[in-house]
């Protein structure tokens, strides 16, 4: 499925936008190159979408999910993705990304939803692939949108799996169409606590179907990097993010710190330094 036009973000450095933040930056309008916020967050309507529709006045907005389940083996919630739907409606986003987990299960005896509140792995596998293919393109259909599919941290591998991370995503694109989120934190501790090759995950991505990255800070428990989102980004991920840069190519890079959130000023500092390294990738291919 194709993107329109006007639902691609600018290829340049944005921040996630959490509530501490809304009436400061409607207030002063500071220089951010666009915003993602969490879909689930505005499903409700009321005083956060009116906030919403004001920063779509002034930014270019991204809606990412942490809610859909794309790898749950139930069906999809419909309820979920008409919420969504009606968002994407108001809202007109530049891009919609979701990420690549299960979330929900069916209760044993009488058939109710079950849902956890975390972004589960699963093995990569040729029947979760089919089972993911067909849930990412009934989303695309229902959206009439392109969706990014964004790669998972993980604290443990699976024996069954078929097939790598990578190869996984390369083969979801050629059967939906869809778009990737390629968060780059993500990468780095799975490559720190699973020993994920790194460099051999970039390799298998088709570079035209990176449409965002992702950069955010780890915590270390008991020596196991944990995806908080409470630090600025290491500067083991900032090398990260210069190679997939060098293989991939510049795209629109977001900023995410959601818990521990610091100062605008920090925020944008952060990004300020994901546009340096945009500008020089830029610079390097013309």
């Amino acid at each position: 499925m194709k993107t329109p036009a006007n639902h691609t973000l600018p290829s340049i450095a944005g921040i996630g936008l959490r509530a501490p933040h809304y009436a400061e930056v409607l207030n002063t309008l500071p220089e951010l190159g666009w915003v993602e916020v969490h879909s689930e967050n505005f499903f409700g309507g009321g005083a956060p979408l009116r906030t919403l529709n004001k920063v779509r006045e002034h930014y270019p907005v991204s809606l990412h999910g942490v809610g859909m389940g794309l790898a749950s083996a139930v069906p999809l919630d419909r309820d979920h993705l008409s919420d969504l739907r009606r968002l994407c409606d108001a809202i007109e986003p530049a891009a919609v990304s979701e990420h690549l987990c299960w979330n929900t299960a069916l209760e044993d005896g009488n058939g109710s939803r079950m849902v956890v509140n975390d972004l589960l792995p699963f093995p990569y596998t040729q029947a979760s692939l089919s089972n993911v293919a067909d849930r990412v393109q009934q989303v695309q259909e229902r959206l009439g949108r392109r969706l990014l599919v964004e790669n998972l941290s993980s604290y443990l591998s699976f024996a069954q799996s078929e097939m790598s991370e990578g190869e996984f995503l390369a083969e979801l694109v050629r059967r939906t169409g869809c778009g990737i989120l390629f968060d780059v934190e993500n990468l780095y501790v799975n490559a720190r606590n699973l020993g994920v090759d790194a460099g051999a995950f970039i390799a298998k991505l088709p570079a035209e179907a990176v449409g965002e990255y992702h950069l955010a800070g780890f915590s270390t428990r008991d020596g196991c990097l944990v995806d908080t989102h409470d630090h600025p980004v290491h500067p083991e991920v900032w090398q990260l993010y210069e190679v997939a840069l060098q293989h991939l190519g510049p795209r629109p890079t977001l900023i995410e710190w959601d818990s521990d959130i610091p100062a605008l000023p920090v925020l944008m500092g952060e990004a300020a330094k994901a546009r340096q390294r945009l500008e020089e990738c830029h610079a390097c291919a013309e």
